[in-house]
């Protein structure tokens, strides 16, 4: 049998490797796990979360970056709705702009966080709606 246990990671190019890598650590609290060096020089980076379940990599490649401003690329998973609330409360804090809470075709998320190069990086419930409002 042929079977797929879910991602290793998503890689996504950025133009300024040591700008994203602040950014993604400070707005998504994602943890510096390996550093990408050629020839001297930092061209990527993996980051993860601190529960060690979602990997995401950063890759130096500016012209890629800017063909993906504008784009929502990447959906993270939130546990809950009320998981989902302190998020928006932590953007909040940051003053990281970003949309309302709204219902998504399976569960809520907050739209519109937007990486340093443009990308748009939604947070996403893993549980479906319920009678709750956000």
């Amino acid at each position: 049998m042929v079977v797929l246990g879910g991602f290793h990671h998503v890689k996504l190019p950025v133009s300024d490797v040591h700008k994203s890598l602040e950014w993604y650590r400070r707005v998504l609290r994602l943890d510096l796990a390996i550093e990408f060096v050629e020839d001297g020089v930092l061209r990527g980076v993996a980051l993860t979360d601190p529960a060690r379940t979602v990997t995401l990599a950063l890759r130096e490649e500016p012209r890629l970056a800017a063909q993906l401003s504008g784009f929502d690329p990447v959906a993270l998973g939130v546990p809950t709705l009320e998981a989902l609330r302190a998020w928006a409360d932590h953007l909040d804090v940051l003053g990281e702009r970003h949309g309302e809470i709204a219902e998504g075709s399976v569960g809520w998320l907050i739209p519109g966080l937007i990486d340093p190069d443009g990308i748009e990086i939604r947070l996403y419930t893993l549980q479906e709606q319920s009678a709750s409002r956000p």
